[in-house]
């Protein structure tokens, strides 16, 4: 197998995602008409594939080991309208139409709480 070279990962045309050590890359979810960071997950090999097949956003759950769609539960998928890709390809930036709050806590975004001194304050979009 001959080994990627930073310049065809950087500046060539071909996807080549790197994955971390354990098998990851960073998701960013962000809202294609706002603009707004919903949230911030993991993809695998199989989270990334699926997203790709299907487009709805599925990421990798580290805390259940485990393939998870986002919304297959709360009804709240994230449909995907592009997927961007960083300068050395081990971060995506997932451009999606929400159907329903982001985050697990009922907020429109994970991002809901700025840190004011040595606590946090509640924001709104």
């Amino acid at each position: 197998m001959t080994e990627i070279t930073a310049t065809e990962r950087e500046m060539g045309t071909a996807f080549l995602p790197r994955f971390d050590a354990q098998g990851l890359l960073i998701a960013i979810a962000v809202d294609s008409r706002t603009r707004e960071i919903l949230m911030v997950a993991y993809m695998d090999e199989a989270a990334l594939a699926k997203t790709r097949e299907t487009g709805l956003a599925h990421f990798h759950s580290r805390s259940r080991g485990k393939l998870w769609l986002k919304g297959e539960t709360s009804g709240h998928f994230l449909r995907v309208e592009e997927i961007r890709v960083d300068c050395d390809q081990d971060a995506l930036e997932l451009r999606v139409r929400p159907e329903g709050p982001a985050c697990h806590t009922g907020a429109t975004s994970c991002f809901y709480r700025r840190l004011e001194g040595d606590g946090l304050e509640r924001v709104e979009a």
